[in-house]
């Protein structure tokens, strides 16, 4: 069983990031899908190999464009989202998931928490931590090829 804390969209919020952050040490993955991602920098030192941070549309220099995370027989596929029109439909994200041999696909982008099958993936987004909406992040377990995810309202 793997575990994993979601978070997208802070924006700067440093305190909802610090109010989510003593549950980083105790799961195997902390992933942040962008849009604050240098909100991360100092969570990513403490955590090394542990922290993924995605780049998002407001983030200018640190961050990945999007990442594969493979674990308890799954391949997630981990980006902002707005490169996929996700506030349009979750068609392209799941296709660009599919194309990368994931099953399941975490994206930010929207400040809206969903989660919701489209075409065979998984599309989970955690919400957002910034000021913009109810505060949220995603709790993730991934155990034998199943993933149960959670949006934690703060």
């Amino acid at each position: 069983m793997k575990t994993f804390v979601v978070l997208s969209d802070s924006h700067g919020r440093l305190g909802a990031v610090g109010r989510v952050a003593p549950l980083f040490a105790e799961n195997d993955f902390v992933i942040h899908l962008g849009d604050g991602s240098s909100d991360m920098r100092p969570y990513a030192a403490q955590f090394p190999g542990k922290v993924y941070v995605m780049k998002g549309n407001c983030d200018f220099s640190y961050g990945e464009e999007e990442r594969v995370i493979e674990a308890e027989g799954l391949s997630l596929f981990c980006c902002h989202g707005h490169r996929y029109g996700v506030k349009h439909g979750l068609e392209k994200l799941a296709a660009r998931a599919k194309e990368r041999g994931c099953s399941v696909a975490l994206y930010g982008h929207t400040h809206c928490a969903d989660i919701q099958t489209v075409d065979g993936v998984l599309c989970i987004n955690p919400g957002a931590l910034g000021s913009y909406s109810d505060p949220s992040y995603c709790y993730l377990v991934l155990h034998k090829g199943k993933a149960v995810p959670t949006v934690v309202n703060l």
